[in-house]
């Protein structure tokens, strides 16, 4: 895939060093014209592009070559960018999939597809779900949200009392818009299929879409 990123910070830096590292074609985009001639001479990250300039600026993207980019990240430390870059990337160029960083999180609500973005990654909400998962048995935790909260990947711990316990997957009655794609069983990930029995300690991760929520978390926690 061919990515282009806007903002070459450490997030940025991050992210391209694993994509390059794994075959993809990576561009990264920042103003600081002494951080990219920097890394530009050392290399760094390796198999990655630098292109030095305004990500909110058309002539700087249409540089970065995002009209044939699969996907873009807008991954700066400053939300207005990151929304304005999303906002071009979508509508002047077309691009895919639009991926963009929330620094602040009272500002979430703006990253949506009338700003052009697919998906958005609050890092604060993130490890708030993950502290939550880490520390609480036989709740519903939100781990991440996709499609502006219209998809979720969320998990249960099951506790003793779970309605769950000791029951195969398959006849847990899960909702259509419901998908087990994983139990975490002492340090192991467990594939799940109909007939995997679930329990106490089991940690349940679903994806849920749509309105099914409320009948996930029943199953699986109880009323």
């Amino acid at each position: 895939m061919k990515i282009v990123l806007a903002g070459g910070g450490s997030v940025g830096r991050f992210i391209a060093e694993q994509l390059a590292g794994a075959g993809h074609t990576v561009t990264i985009i920042d103003n600081d014209s002494a951080l990219v001639a920097g890394y530009r001479e050392r290399g760094e990250p390796k198999g990655a592009v630098w292109i030095q300039g305004d990500a909110c600026s058309l002539d700087t993207l249409t540089l970065s070559g995002l009209a044939d980019a699969d996907v873009m990240a807008a991954v700066t430390g400053d939300d207005e960018d990151n929304l304005v870059v999303s906002l071009l990337a979508k509508q002047e160029f077309g691009v895919p999939r639009v991926v963009a960083r929330v620094n602040n999180p009272k500002n979430e609500w703006m990253f949506t597809e009338m700003w052009g973005v697919d998906v958005a990654v609050s890092t604060p909400h993130l490890i708030t779900g993950l502290v939550q998962e880490a520390v609480t048995v036989g709740s519903f935790v939100r781990l991440l949200a996709f499609e502006h909260g219209k998809a979720k990947l969320c998990e249960v711990t099951l506790a003793p009392n779970s309605p769950a316990i000791d029951r195969e997957v398959g006849e847990l009655g899960f909702p259509r818009g419901a998908t087990v794609v994983a139990v975490l069983r002492e340090d192991h990930v467990v594939v799940p299929r109909g007939d995997t029995i679930v329990r106490v300690g089991d940690e349940v991760v679903v994806l849920v879409t749509g309105d099914s929520e409320d009948l996930v978390r029943s199953i699986l926690v109880g009323d």
